[in-house]
């Protein structure tokens, strides 16, 4: 196998058919600090010339499938702790700062922002995306990407709501602006630089800059941080580290989970048709999708597992550092070799059951929190009060599954505050409190769904399997399990609701502790487990209101 090399001789260069930019445009880049009468800016290419700008200056490689295979250099992933939001008097009582929002002063941001510009004067030519972010014209924004890589120019391409020709005409001054120089380091001198990376935000010069990272999805995930702000903030509604799905009857439902709970693979429902698979508002007339394509992991990747991702592999899609044969130019989705984070970035439109536009003018019916029970204790589905909604979403809670090569044999917890605390910009309260308020004014049910072990932990017991998950799936789409009689699971310690039956989920399986053989053991396991929420949650205690406290696993009060 072998990565992105450049075994192609020169293209012709056809670059005289791109979106030409207007003089009120040229201004707007020329105040920036961009060198007009040196550089080339090239707007919204069509994807064939970004294809053969990749592949003759980047060394890209088109798949067999068709699909643009890329490198994304030393990064393969985010770098988080390089991320910082710049501390100013227009957002700074807003900000949730700590180690998720790091304070970055107004002089070091212009020192880098300078930094970029310089390293983006120095190429000949310079890639701008135009297109917006949010499907609902009431309230997306219009995003610039101004980069040195036909690759990130593809990818946002991808990602971000592309342009009609008329809004591309009149698309004016953008929202927000994103200055990638990547492949140029920050200086770890500067004040506030903890490294030669830096992905900084801006929300007062409604800016983001980025320095030393070529991973594509820095742009992605720092819109996402862009519009966790905004949309409470500046329009009042509600941002998601969310998929979404919508029924015949028209219903809608949100999905929220972290890595490994299935959230992708359960809202591809067949049944019903795909809003999103990854960032959604709530507002105040339904739902709507922030992007407009999708950013898949690809590693083990195969067209029995997920042929809707396998089979959105193909032109105009962006493979990610992932490996090739380089005689038949066939990926390999099971090496790891440059990372496991492989992935695919395709429009939502190559999915079949996408439905585009990507909103809906409905309000959500149900709200369902996936988690990976490793512990094997959590009901395979659970009613959710307010209170105890607020408590999971704030906790955010999977586990991860012990690893062969380190020789750990216990499951570890994870915490990931709102399903998404890496792309969190205010305070978790605040994205909770307003999960609740419009849970409750349009009675949307919750459910929290245990994708994980059951009849014991993980190497003891089993994976639920996948078929009753689906089941409860339905039983909640067709209405009947709101419907369905409830009993108190775990009573003192996790007080949860839980069906007595359910449509083809054997009845056993309903009841952690009937499906354990040995009782002893799952008592332990249970309360192990509330004493990793309760000390997981100690840092918001003084954030939320007493009665979502209590509606929280305790040791307590068993």
């Amino acid at each position: 196998m072998t990565s992105p090399g450049n075994h192609h001789d020169e293209l012709p260069n056809q670059s005289e058919s791109f979106n030409p930019l207007l003089g009120m445009d040229i201004t707007m880049f020329s105040d920036a600090g961009f060198d007009m009468d040196r550089v080339s800016l090239k707007r919204n290419m069509p994807v064939a010339e970004l294809y053969e700008e990749a592949i003759r200056k980047e060394g890209a490689v088109i798949s067999s499938s068709g699909a643009l295979i890329n490198f994304s250099g030393k990064k393969t992933g985010r770098s988080p702790k390089d991320k910082r939001i710049v501390y100013e008097d227009t957002s700074k009582d807003h900000i949730w700062w700590g180690p998720v929002n790091i304070k970055l002063d107004e002089h070091t941001f212009e020192i880098n922002r300078e930094r970029a510009i310089d390293y983006l004067n120095t190429r000949e030519d310079i890639y701008v995306f135009d297109g917006f972010a949010g499907w609902d014209p009431r309230y997306r924004i219009k995003v610039r990407v101004i980069c040195a890589r036909a690759y990130h120019a593809l990818f946002m391409h991808n990602m971000l709501i592309r342009p009609t020709r008329e809004e591309l005409e009149n698309f004016g001054e953008p929202d927000f602006t994103i200055y990638n120089a990547g492949q140029f380091p920050a200086n770890r001198f500067t004040t506030g630089m903890t490294s030669s990376t830096s992905v900084e935000i801006n929300f007062k010069r409604h800016e983001m800059v980025i320095l030393g990272t070529e991973y594509a999805g820095e742009m992605k995930k720092g819109i996402f941080s862009v519009m966790h702000y905004l949309m409470p903030v500046k329009f009042g509604q509600l941002s998601l580290h969310s998929s979404a799905n919508q029924g015949e009857d028209g219903d809608v439902s949100l999905f929220f989970g972290l890595s490994g709970t299935g959230k992708t693979t359960l809202s591809a429902d067949p049944s019903r048709m795909l809003i999103g698979d990854d960032e959604h508002v709530w507002s105040d007339h339904g739902v709507f999708n922030i992007e407009g394509g999708c950013y898949a992991k690809c590693i083990g990747l195969s067209a029995e597992k997920e042929p809707e991702i396998f089979n959105a592999i193909r032109f105009g899609s962006i493979l990610e550092n992932v490996t090739f044969d380089k005689n038949t130019r066939e990926p390999d989705y099971d090496d790891a070799s440059i990372t496991e984070n492989t992935r695919c970035a395709y429009p939502i439109n190559y999915i079949p059951h996408a439905k585009i536009p990507c909103i809906a003018d409905v309000q959500p019916s149900n709200v369902i929190m996936l988690t990976c029970d490793a512990y094997g204790v959590l009901p395979p589905v659970s009613k959710l009060t307010s209170e105890q909604a607020q408590y999971h979403f704030i906790a955010g809670y999977t586990s991860k599954t012990p690893g062969t090569e380190d020789g750990v044999v216990e499951p570890s917890p994870t915490f990931s505050t709102c399903y998404g605390q890496p792309f969190i910009v205010l305070p978790p309260q605040r994205y909770a409190t307003m999960l609740a308020e419009r849970m409750h004014s349009v009675k949307c049910n919750a459910w929290l769904i245990n994708t994980g072990w059951t009849g014991g932990k993980f190497g003891v017991g089993r994976r639920c399997p996948l078929k009753y998950t689906r089941a409860i799936l339905d039983a909640i789409h067709d209405g009947s399990l709101a419907k369905a009689e409830f009993e108190v699971f775990a009573p003192g310690v996790f007080d949860l609701q839980v069906p007595k039956a359910v449509n083809q989920v054997p009845s056993e399986l309903l009841d952690p502790s009937k499906a354990w053989s040995d009782h002893v053991a799952f008592q332990a396991e249970l309360k192990k487990l509330a004493g990793m929420f309760s000390d997981a949650f100690a840092k918001y205690e003084n954030q939320v209101d007493l009665e979502v406290l209590k509606a929280g696993p305790s040791t307590k009060r068993a």
